[in-house]
Parts: structure tokens; sequence; C-alpha cells
């Protein structure tokens, strides 16, 4: 599973003055800067709505640390491995048959 990008609140706040100040499209901003269109557009939302020293505080949302986040986790796990399992059965059972 790949990992997610942090940026740092210094490089999004850059990434901001150069979207605002330069005015080219947020596409074009954001393909230079490696990141996604929307996110150019989330933190700028952010930005307004809670001021530059509010803004970018933490890291994102936390890893589930409670005991309750990761069973759900391993409920999920549970449900696609068994799908996984019975799609193998199926392919077994075709190939099976065709065999001489």
């Amino acid at each position: 599973m790949a990992k997610r990008k942090q940026f740092s609140k210094q490089f999004k706040l850059q990434a901001l003055e150069l979207f605002e100040e330069s005015g080219r499209q947020a596409t074009e901003v954001a393909r230079e800067l490696g990141v996604r269109r929307n996110q150019l557009y989330k933190w700028q939302a952010e930005l307004w709505a809670k001021g530059e020293d509010q803004a970018f505080q933490g890291p994102g949302r936390p890893a589930p640390a409670d005991e309750h986040s990761e069973v759900e986790a391993l409920r999920r796990e549970i449900a696609q491995l068994k799908e996984e399992n019975a799609i193998l059965k199926k392919a077994a059972a075709y190939f099976a048959r065709e065999l001489p």
C-alpha cells in the first residue's frame, strides 16, 4: 500500500502563494509542484478559514489508535479475503473441468 505524501506547512504556504500570485491555472501549478489540483483548493480553503497561524497544524487525520477502529479494519480485511477466496474457488472449479 502506498504511503500518502505529507507536505510541510511552509511548502503549502509557498504553493498557495505561487498559485495566487502567478495568475496561472491550478492544474498547471499543481502539475509543476507534483500535487493534485484539488489539493491546492483544499489548502486554500483551510488557509482562508483558519488564517495563517492556525492552518496546517498537524499531519492530517491521526492513525486509528483505539481498539474499535482496529476491529473495523480487520473486519473489512476479512470480508475482502472471503470474497477473494470465493473467486479463487470458482476459478479452480472452472479450470478443473477443462483438464482432459
